[in-house]
């Protein structure tokens, strides 16, 4: 919890909203794509100088009703939206959503890494003279000086935006979002905003949040942490299946178990580690791979077996399942499976070669390089096979009616329909759809990177379920991660990586506590982490 209630309505007078009215507020809202209702008579109020979370599913609802309260989708005939007190028109137009200070801040934050600080807070607001038509760069480097002060983050306006660090990119973000509020009014929505922030990155942008509402704006927090959820904000709404389930619920009166209640409309097994489906025989063996930082890794993976990699950024853990999985070209190394030789370094050929082995490789970026958007469901699925189940003249075949229905049903893919665009799908959806279309060739070797990021708690658990599947039928299975939870509750062994090399090696009885401890190189004591 945040430790306070939210603020009181700020005076009318000074431009903030009327006394016992929400900051925002939504009614009768619904949408519907084609045969599809994904909204269902929404219902969400926030009050002013309130920190309020709404959480759901992937897939229940939560992006399309973000593109509705920021004009990107038209809603259904019916439904009303006002901002201290003042009706917008829906769809809502980019002037009036700017004037009545709603903003919203996106999980991937929308910087350009190239642009400076300044030209990313003030991209699309330029002021240009009205005679010269000419940009005053003076004032706009100014003007965003000024909310970064406001904001309690001073930076300098003229660095590249790629050259920051994560919590800095954010403090950009909020103050390109903050820079339309007056004081004492002002919503702004974080959709997943956190992502991408470590522990202690996440401490201080809570920081920057509750500055904010301090000072009189109202947040909406959507983010797939639930213990996020309960710790920061004051009420939650949860959608299921495109309705609110429960609407401005006091989190100071339930845990985690009752939001993923809640969001499911059922209880959840959470998963414990299970008996290994190691087996004695040799599947993989990697020798001198060099790629990065890393330099001269051994390795050898059981069918069956499910190896850890993982490491602080830099450390040469990613790039090396990168490598393996044939995603990356090393400069030196090799990789026998099962009797075939893949050269890691300086190899000619392309990852064809690596999949025809039996390697897959599941990126963690999805969308950009895992998927293809515009495709369908059944596209993407069998996309891999299609040669060499005859051809693109084959595209339609009853293979792959039978192959795409399969994995719908094995991996609960939501919607349904194998037709439909993969880029209409939720993330969670989308994840899912990546992981099938590389089981349903059953490969023989299974790298994968976080593949539960940013998925909510039923996506992962249908995640966890089919990569042990595959392990139990003699997958070998690299997993390169942060996540201490799934590491400790999906390997065999983690191999922790520091500096290029493998540092420590963990088996057995796996704990999330002494994976972190070992990924710092450090114990715990009554402050935090010391090396």
């Amino acid at each position: 919890m945040t430790g306070m209630e939210p603020a009181a309505a700020a005076d009318p007078r000074a431009g903030g909203p009327e006394p016992g009215r929400h900051r925002l507020e939504v009614a009768g809202l619904s949408k519907t794509f084609g045969p599809a209702r994904v909204l269902r008579d929404v219902r969400l109020q926030v009050a002013p100088g309130e920190l309020h979370g709404l959480v759901g599913q992937n897939g229940c609802g939560k992006s399309t009703l973000v593109k509705i309260l920021t004009g990107v989708y038209t809603p259904d005939p019916g439904g009303s939206l006002t901002v201290d007190g003042r009706s917008l028109a829906l769809p809502v137009r980019l002037a009036e959503q700017r004037e009545a200070g709603v903003s919203v801040v996106h999980q991937n934050l929308g910087l350009v890494d190239e642009r400076t600080i300044w030209e990313n807070v003030r991209l699309g607001r330029y002021r240009a003279g009205r005679l010269s038509r000419r940009i005053d760069r003076k004032e706009e480097r100014r003007a965003v000086e000024e909310v970064l002060v406001r904001l309690g983050r001073p930076m300098d306006v003229g660095e590249r935006a790629g050259a920051l660090s994560a919590e800095d990119r954010a403090a950009v973000a909020i103050a390109r979002a903050m820079q339309d509020h007056r004081p004492g009014s002002g919503l702004i929505i974080f959709d997943e905003s956190t992502r991408a922030l470590g522990r202690s990155a996440r401490s201080r942008f809570f920081d920057l949040v509750r500055s904010l509402i301090a000072g009189g704006a109202s947040v909406l927090l959507i983010s797939h942490q639930l213990e996020e959820i309960v710790e920061v904000t004051d009420r939650v709404t949860v959608l299921r299946d495109g309705a609110v389930i429960e609407a401005g619920v006091p989190t100071s009166e339930v845990d985690e178990t009752a939001l993923t209640r809640m969001m499911l409309g059922r209880h959840l097994v959470t998963h414990d580690r299970v008996v290994t489906q190691a087996q004695e025989e040799a599947l993989a063996s990697v020798r001198g791979l060099s790629v990065g930082p890393v330099d001269g890794l051994d390795l050898d993976i059981r069918r069956g077996e499910i190896v850890g990699f993982t490491g602080l950024v830099g450390s040469g853990f990613q790039e090396a399942a990168e490598a393996i999985g044939g995603a990356r070209r090393a400069q030196d190394g090799q990789l026998a499976l099962q009797g075939q030789d893949l050269a890691l370094g300086q190899r000619r050929g392309s990852t064809s070669e690596f999949v025809a082995a039996g390697v897959a490789f599941v990126p963690e970026r999805r969308l950009e390089e895992g998927l293809a958007g515009e495709l369908s469901v059944a596209d993407n699925l069998t996309l891999p096979r299609v040669r060499s189940r005859g051809g693109p003249l084959r595209i339609g075949a009853a293979w792959q009616a039978e192959e795409t229905a399969a994995m719908i049903a094995r991996l609960d893919i939501r919607p349904p329909d194998p037709k439909a665009p993969v880029a209409t799908l939720s993330g969670g959806n989308q994840q899912k759809v990546l992981l099938g279309k590389w089981l349903a060739g059953r490969p023989k070797l299974l790298v994968l990177h976080e593949p539960t990021q940013a998925v909510d708690v039923g996506a992962r658990h249908d995640i966890i379920d089919a990569i042990r599947e595959a392990a139990r039928e003699g997958c070998g299975v690299v997993l390169a991660s942060v996540d201490a939870v799934d590491l400790a509750v999906l390997c065999d062994r983690v191999l922790v990586f520091r500096d290029g090399r493998v540092a420590q090696e963990l088996s057995g009885e796996l704990d999330q506590d002494a994976i972190v401890q070992a990924t710092f190189g450090a114990t715990e004591n009554g402050k935090g982490w010391v090396g």
